[in-house]
């Protein structure tokens, strides 16, 4: 494999990895199963159906971008939330990473190729 790729793409645990990529699938199988028509996601033209699985792939990747940034902001700080509230914030925020992973995972891919290039 080559070292940028190997650098970029392997730069998250495998645990981690996994994780993540079980959570960005709660998407796709909830578009998938209220689709329209009862045709699931194959009635979606292909190019969708692209972007949502390059979004799926690069989510574990988006997700580490945003938990990086807000772990720096927030630091060792514990919040107490009511759990509807957490729990709605943490949906929100997944599925803004899931959407827009296309765009923030280049981010994340950079940041480990120089992270695990020490």
């Amino acid at each position: 494999m080559h070292p940028v790729i190997a650098r970029s793409f392997g730069g998250l645990p495998p645990g981690y990895y996994i994780r993540q990529f079980l959570f960005g699938l709660f998407f796709p199988v909830f578009l998938l199963l209220t689709s329209t028509h009862g045709k699931g996601l194959l009635a979606l033209p292909v190019h969708l159906q692209v972007i949502l699985a390059l979004d799926t792939l690069l989510y574990p990747y988006s997700r580490f971008v945003y938990e990086s940034v807000v772990g720096y902001i927030v630091g060792d700080n514990a919040f107490v939330f009511p759990v509807i509230l957490f729990g709605a914030a943490k949906l929100f925020t997944m599925l803004f990473c899931w959407g827009f992973a296309f765009f923030i995972a280049p981010v994340g891919l950079v940041w480990l190729y120089f992270r695990s290039g020490r």
